[in-house]
């Protein structure tokens, strides 16, 4: 298995589940083409799921890089990674093209 510079850890404990990861893994999904366990087209990102952090008071909790966020939501979440990442996604999950249309 591959593993990327960037590790993407969606807590799946049940403070999280309850409060949307579910949510938020379906934005990766959607948006960079992985699934938990697997690492993005790109090679940027690997996604992986975790039974609990410990930090049920700010779920639901997302480690990006060995930081936590925490109260995080899908929309929060794809732009840490698209900030990561220094380009922006469009509603298909395609990168943008730069330059004339």
């Amino acid at each position: 298995l591959f593993r990327s510079r960037h590790i993407v850890k969606v807590c799946r404990g049940t403070a999280c589940h309850v409060k949307g990861a579910e949510r938020i893994l379906n934005e990766i999904e959607t948006r960079f083409g992985m699934s938990p366990g697997q690492t993005s087209d790109d090679r940027r990102f690997t996604l992986e799921t975790v039974a609990c952090f410990g930090s049920c008071a700010i779920a639901p909790v997302v480690v990006v890089d060995n930081q936590v966020k925490g109260r995080m939501n899908p929309t929060q979440t794809r732009k840490v990674m698209e900030d990561i990442a220094g380009q922006a996604f469009n509603r298909t999950g395609d990168e943008e093209k730069e330059g004339p249309r």
